[in-house]
């Protein structure tokens, strides 16, 4: 999330604006591990670093167990 909003040359109050939130909530989100957002809300945090937001399945290789 850092990399993407900082290829999009954006601060976290520029990307807060943008996502209609605070600058602490676009910190507690680029804080990796320590939150759990909600879809709706990467998706609004990808929207406005100029992204798109893919969630993915990807089978395990269970030969590798």
């Amino acid at each position: 999330m850092l990399r993407a909003r900082m290829q999009a040359g954006l601060t976290q109050e520029a990307v807060a604006q943008r996502m209609g939130t605070s600058k602490s909530a676009v910190s507690r989100l680029e804080a990796a591990g320590r939150h759990a957002p909600s879809l709706s809300t990467l998706k609004r945090y990808a929207q406005a670093v100029g992204c798109e937001l893919e969630v993915r399945l990807i089978p395990i290789d269970r030969s590798r167990s």
